[in-house]
């Protein structure tokens, strides 16, 4: 199954360049990172990225992550990936793609 994170172009620079990324300011405060299924991932983006240029949508393979991935309940009672205990890996991306933006709204291509 693939996972996403979403990434400003800083953060994904900082991956691309170092080979990891220990999180986002929200991620490293809550002591995991966050991830979205393709289900989740749109609105994460409405709603916690809205308005932000120069995002970048990263395909995590969610198999990589063994025990240190945990599915917990967050907005609306869902369960979502949560990533514990290690930082991600350039390995695990399985792909990245921008996330421009359209009539106000971030589009995601998940294919």
């Amino acid at each position: 199954m693939v996972i996403y994170k979403i990434l400003t172009a800083e953060q994904w620079a900082r991956l691309d360049a170092t080979g990891t990324f220990a999180g986002a300011p929200i991620d490293l405060a809550d002591g995991y990172i966050h991830t979205s299924t393709a289900t989740q991932a749109q609105e994460t983006a409405d709603k916690h990225f809205a308005g932000v240029e120069g995002l970048m949508l990263a395909a995590l393979d969610s198999e990589s992550y063994g025990s240190d991935l945990v599915w917990e309940p967050s907005r609306g009672g869902e369960d979502f990936p949560h990533i514990y205990n290690r930082p991600l890996t350039q390995s695990e991306v399985v792909w990245v793609r921008p996330m421009p933006i359209l009539d106000g709204r971030h589009v995601l291509d998940l294919a």
